[in-house]
């Protein structure tokens, strides 16, 4: 029974969402907002189960002196210090001007800007690779990406009136297009795929011939 329970809840579930989407009436509009509130409650036991397994984890690894022990010595302590803050301030913790947006502001987000500042050169380095014209695909992969970097840049514009291009075939306008048509379309394209994607592995969850969210194959 522990998995025919939890297969039965999700194929209720789905399939109440997916007729309440058509049907958005009584009493299908009841069962999606008793459902959301559900959810809700879930989550946030999910987000303590969370919480409690990150400091297991990470007290297992200063236990064991693992590999990179002291970031997890750091993260415990930064996850008491934010929730002790957090829970001092009441239920306006999150309002402007206490001490956990202070942190929030001047601690958190300086170090997510960090940590995206970082991924750049991930970014440069996946470029080099992705950009050498090995084949026509990489080819046509580099002149775009030139165009578009050279259009988004004042220089690029600047270039185009000191060799008194057409202003249609400015950089700027290059890139736009580049953007706004090619890049659309494939966008489109990408997104039919993954929605057609989704479609198929939410019927087979409600249905339940997908089974690996219960630990099976």
């Amino acid at each position: 029974m522990r998995r025919e329970i939890p297969l039965i809840i999700t194929g209720i579930v789905g399939f109440v969402y997916i007729i309440q989407y058509f049907i958005p009436h009584y009493p299908f509009d009841q069962l999606n907002s008793w459902f959301s509130d559900w959810f809700s409650i879930i989550a946030a036991c999910a987000i303590w189960l969370g919480a409690l397994n990150l400091l297991k984890v990470s007290g297992e690894k200063i236990y064991r002196k693992k590999s990179g022990w002291g970031y997890a010595v750091i993260t415990i302590i930064s996850f008491l210090v934010i929730a002790v803050v957090g829970a001092y301030g009441g239920e306006n913790f999150r309002d402007f001007g206490t001490n956990f947006d202070w942190m929030y502001r001047f601690i958190y987000t300086p170090l997510s800007a960090t940590m995206f500042a970082l991924l750049a050169f991930f970014v440069a380095s996946a470029s080099y690779r992705a950009f050498r014209a090995r084949n026509v695909d990489a080819a046509l992969l580099l002149i775009a990406a030139f165009f578009v970097m050279l259009g988004r840049v004042p220089v690029g514009d600047a270039l185009g009136m000191k060799l008194s291009l057409p202003e249609v075939i400015y950089p700027s306008h290059i890139a736009s297009w580049i953007m706004n048509v090619a890049n659309a379309a494939g966008q489109r394209a990408i997104m039919i795929g993954i929605a057609l994607g989704i479609v198929s592995t939410s019927l087979r969850v409600i249905l339940g011939i997908e089974r690996a969210h219960l630990g099976g194959d």
